[in-house]
């Protein structure tokens, strides 16, 4: 083969174009500090140098994540320990209000400084974050959770849906809790209701009363007391009665007096039967013979169950007209039970005379359940599923109104407050029946506050845990983001020691090159003549 002259400077010039830039090469790694300038370098550990990059990445969010986290946790710690103490406040006044020597001024007072306290629960349960979003309306942040309704019951209008974080690639961190969770979901000592069937006097006064009940033991309620209502007292006289299921079977035994009561007493007449608790009260009118006991209350008559729904009404602040549903009442539970929507109704009028009723929630797009017109006359009443709306004036086209049910079986504790100023705030003067109410109000109330308060209290020790939770987790992304630091320094800096060799032996290699290259050049056939 033909080696030309040219073609041995051309190699020459190459392999030394080569060594220089592999020192020019190591020069920059050592100057820098980097050994992977480019995936060229090292292609696995470029490769793997990206994968522990993009999982830098993703710690960094959880790390932010965790803070925002952390943040909004501890807001609604401080909010929620302001809401325990108006809460602790509420109570003591409730405890307060069952003094039987209060005035009706007293009592008065005793409601104003709870609608007070109100007014502040309400607030701290609409408080927002530093956005301006509300904290307890679930996923619909921008929607005030709690609202006062025309009929001045307080209804939730946020979401089930708890507000998740991401905090680490296994783990959504709930950071926020509904209002309907704490707020609404409190058992309601308040599920059972009574009322006056029979009174055996001939003047009509009411001598023999029997309170709303609370209940008292959860489990026996729903196993026993739920089944065999509605149920029948019958008071058989001054130291008797009677109970009588649903289907008429004799239950008396199972209460705790086993049928007994002391007429004459004001305290000791309790009974508490399949996990609820009933007081049976006497109070004789003036003039009234008490050694006639027996004469005036036996024959009186109660019938007592389960509470039913409540229903709440929200009027369209868009409505341009004066009018109002003032109430909203179950009068035929069969159709109730069959025809009303679970999530309520929508009333829309169509014109000032006609309606169309929407099952709740409705969209544009949606067809109303029934049709009707309105009489000449107001107030008037209107059924719609068993329910009778009561409104109070004649509306304007494009008015609306929402009707929601509420079960008796949780409760809101600004709803509980609102009954119990109900009761505080009626005349007891000549009034024993209200005197009864307030005493019978007062107990409920006391167990609602209670049962609201654990709520509140279980939240906290859930956010509680959340934040231990977070901090392990801060502890782990910090142990994780240093390894990969220096997982990614391992592959990525340049060790100077091996460099530094490496750039000694590639200055010798270009140095040997040269002078070889330089003595090639010299040679000629000429210095064989």
């Amino acid at each position: 083969m033909r080696i030309s002259t040219p073609q041995i400077f051309n190699s020459n010039i190459d392999g030394y174009q080569r060594g220089y830039a592999s020192i020019a090469k190591t020069q920059e790694q050592i100057s820098s500090g980097v050994r992977i300038q480019t995936p060229a370098d090292d292609p696995v550990g470029a490769a793997r140098l990206l994968q522990l990059q993009q999982q830098q990445a993703l710690l960094t969010q959880y790390s932010g994540n965790m803070t925002t986290a952390t943040n909004s946790l501890n807001q609604e710690q401080s909010v929620l320990d302001s809401i325990n103490s108006a809460l602790q406040r509420a109570r003591e006044l409730t405890l307060s209000a069952g003094d039987g020597s209060l005035t009706d001024e007293d009592r008065g007072a005793l409601s104003d400084e709870l609608g007070q306290i109100q007014n502040q629960l309400l607030t701290l349960m609409n408080s927002k974050d530093a956005s301006g979003n509300y904290l307890f309306s679930g996923s619909k942040s921008t929607v005030q959770p709690f609202v006062q309704n025309a009929d001045g019951s307080y209804s939730y209008q946020g979401d089930q849906s708890a507000l998740d974080l991401q905090v680490s690639d296994n783990l959504l961190m709930p950071i926020r809790d509904s209002g309907w969770g704490i707020f609404e979901m409190a058992a309601n000592a308040s599920r059972t209701t009574s009322s006056l069937t029979t009174n055996p006097n001939a003047d009509g006064v009411q001598r023999a009363f029997l309170s709303q009940g609370t209940v008292t033991d959860n489990t026996s309620y729903n196993a026993d007391f739920r089944s065999g209502a509605p149920y029948t007292l019958k008071v058989l006289s001054g130291t008797q009665y009677q109970i009588l299921d649903s289907g008429g079977n004799d239950v008396t035994a199972e209460a705790n007096t086993n049928g007994t009561f002391d007429a004459t007493s004001s305290d000791s007449n309790t009974i508490l039967f399949r996990g609820s608790q009933f007081q049976l009260d006497v109070s004789l009118a003036k003039g009234d013979d008490p050694t006639q006991m027996n004469t005036l209350v036996g024959g009186y008559s109660f019938s007592f169950g389960t509470a039913p729904d409540a229903m709440a009404i929200k009027r369209n602040a868009s409505n341009t007209s004066a009018a109002q549903i003032t109430s909203a009442t179950v009068s035929n539970t069969t159709a109730y039970n069959t025809q009303f929507p679970n999530g309520g109704v929508q009333l829309k009028f169509t014109s000032a005379t006609t309606y169309d009723v929407y099952a709740l929630p409705t969209s544009p797009s949606a067809t109303p359940m029934t049709s009707g017109s309105l009489g000449a006359t107001f107030p008037q009443t209107i059924t719609v599923g068993g329910v009778d709306l009561s409104i109070s004036a004649a509306p304007n086209t494009g008015d609306q109104f929402s009707i929601t049910a509420t079960s008796p079986e949780r409760q809101n504790i600004l709803n509980t407050l609102g009954d119990l100023r109900k009761a505080l705030d009626t005349s007891t003067t000549n009034n024993p029946q209200a005197q009864l109410a307030i005493r019978d109000m007062v107990a409920s109330a006391v167990s609602n506050i209670d049962n609201g308060m654990n709520q509140v209290l279980s939240t906290q020790s859930s956010i509680g845990s959340r934040l231990n939770t977070i901090d392990l987790l801060g502890q782990e992304n910090q142990s994780l983001s240093l390894t990969n630091t220096t997982t990614q320094s391992s592959i990525r800096d340049t060790d100077m020691a091996s460099a530094t060799s490496q750039l000694v032996l590639q200055q010798t290699m270009l140095e040997a090159a040269q002078a070889a290259f330089a003595r090639i050049s010299q040679l000629s056939l000429f210095n064989k003549l």
